[in-house]
């Protein structure tokens, strides 16, 4: 008997991300390792997984620290994880412990997003996910009637800062943008872009050391985001001939976060440098992580370049 059965193929290889299938099927590497919400017995930060949406089915990751009594107060930091866009979740183990650790370092409320992901989810999904959830969240302050006490109760809304690693400080970025649209009122008081993925039709410095990662890197873009312009749509180059200014992102400050090892390091140079010579009026910081390569400090939090980097953001969200 000839069977009709096709094994499904591989039809797009972005290792070391992901396979596409010729069924439209995706495998995810290292999504292996998932972490519940609990009470971690390290920091004694509680977390636990909220509905932000009834309606596309979005969650977040909520972790409220120890509290020195139950009328604190305390600045709001709304994270958006990376994993190009299409990888990774707010229970990821990696990203999970790094939120657990940041919210009691920089004594924090932390609201993790698990937006949509393509290829089930094209972008701009996750941009418009990601927009939903701070909404949501801003609705929480005094008056907006939003449904979780830990956000309502413990809250300061004239502290809340947007951060993001890789894809999740792209995010983070094009939410600080979408800011300014909606009148004056919304402006958030930093925002933090963690070795950001971004990219252009140039080729960097930092590129062209590595050329076959650079051009994994550069397909990416078009996959998850297949109707885009191409690689500098403002929504992945912000210092592209078509972005718009940067004069008039909604923050008060950033911190902009590179590895000295990074091939997305200048990119990040680069954003920060065109925020100082935008006419923006906030305050913009870099910090380099020398000798070390992207997202390292969701591999190991304990080595003392990780531990350096957790200091500076938490003390960029205690000023």
């Amino acid at each position: 008997m000839v069977s009709t059965h096709q094994e499904k193929q591989v039809v797009e290889d972005l290792s070391p991300f992901f396979l596409l299938y010729s069924d439209g099927t995706i495998s995810r590497f290292g999504e292996d390792l998932v972490s519940p919400p609990s009470l971690d017995p390290l920091t004694g930060v509680t977390s636990k997984d909220v509905i932000v949406s009834s309606d596309t089915g979005v969650i977040a990751r909520l972790y409220l620290p120890k509290l020195s009594s139950p009328q604190t107060k305390l600045p709001l930091f709304i994270f958006f994880h990376g994993g190009a866009f299409c990888m990774w979740r707010p229970s990821s183990t990696a990203y999970h412990q790094y939120i657990n650790s940041l919210t009691s370092q920089a004594n924090v409320v932390a609201v993790s997003i698990d937006y949509r992901r393509p290829p089930e989810h094209p972008l701009p999904t996750a941009y418009d996910d990601s927009w939903d959830a701070v909404k949501w969240a801003l609705s929480h302050a005094e008056g907006g009637g939003g449904p979780d006490a830990w956000l309502s109760d413990h809250v300061d809304f004239d502290k809340v800062y947007l951060a993001g690693d890789s894809a999740g400080a792209n995010i983070a970025h094009n939410m600080a943008m979408r800011a300014r649209g909606v009148g004056k009122d919304l402006k958030f008081e930093g925002v933090v872009v963690l070795h950001p993925y971004f990219w252009g039709t140039d080729v960097t410095e930092a590129e062209a050391e590595d050329p076959s990662l650079a051009s994994v890197i550069g397909r990416i873009w078009k996959f998850v985001h297949p109707t885009s312009v191409g690689n500098d749509d403002p929504l992945i180059n912000p210092v592209g001939p078509d972005a718009p200014s940067l004069s008039g992102i909604g923050c008060r400050r950033v911190l902009v976060c590179v590895a000295g090892k990074d091939l997305l390091r200048d990119r990040g140079r680069r954003y920060y440098e065109a925020l100082i010579g935008s006419g923006w009026d906030g305050e913009v910081e870099l910090w380099v992580s020398e000798g070390v390569g992207h997202c390292f400090f969701l591999m190991d939090g304990t080595s003392e370049s990780s531990k350096d980097l957790m200091a500076r953001v938490a003390g960029f969200l205690g000023r």
